[in-house]
């Protein structure tokens, strides 16, 4: 089976939106992918979801818990630094170097998807992943 993580701006965009990233979401949600996660990504749905939405505690846990059902929790032990624009984008490396992913799902145009492949992982838009994955 496919082993993908997804940049957290994807999850936003899932939860919020909608479109593509939920495609991907349902995917995972059907069995059809692996959805690779670490706790960083999970706080950092959290804390964007809390500070940048206003969104209440409940609902966040809530979402969080079904973020939780479809994913495989990874926990990286390595640290990597190979993005320095933004130190945050290496913790979804870590998770997907750790987990052993194929892909990185992004909408990062500055930092990640400009990346285009670390250590064999292909780093795509949610777009450019469900054509690849739906061909």
């Amino acid at each position: 089976m496919i082993r993908v993580v997804l940049d957290t701006n994807v999850y936003i965009s899932a939860i919020l939106f909608g479109g593509k990233p939920e495609k991907i979401r349902n995917l995972a949600k059907g069995g059809e992918i692996e959805l690779l996660i670490s706790e960083f990504i999970i706080a950092e749905i959290a804390e964007i979801l809390r500070k940048k939405f206003r969104w209440e505690n409940w609902k966040i846990s809530e979402t969080i818990s079904e973020i939780r059902e479809i994913t495989t929790l990874i926990i990286p032990s390595l640290k990597i630094s190979v993005v320095t624009k933004d130190l945050l984008d290496n913790r979804i490396l870590e998770c997907a170097v750790e987990g052993k992913a194929q892909y990185i799902v992004s909408g990062d145009k500055r930092h990640l998807l400009s990346l285009k492949e670390y250590q064999g992982i292909r780093i795509l838009s949610p777009a450019d992943f469900l054509q690849l994955f739906l061909k």
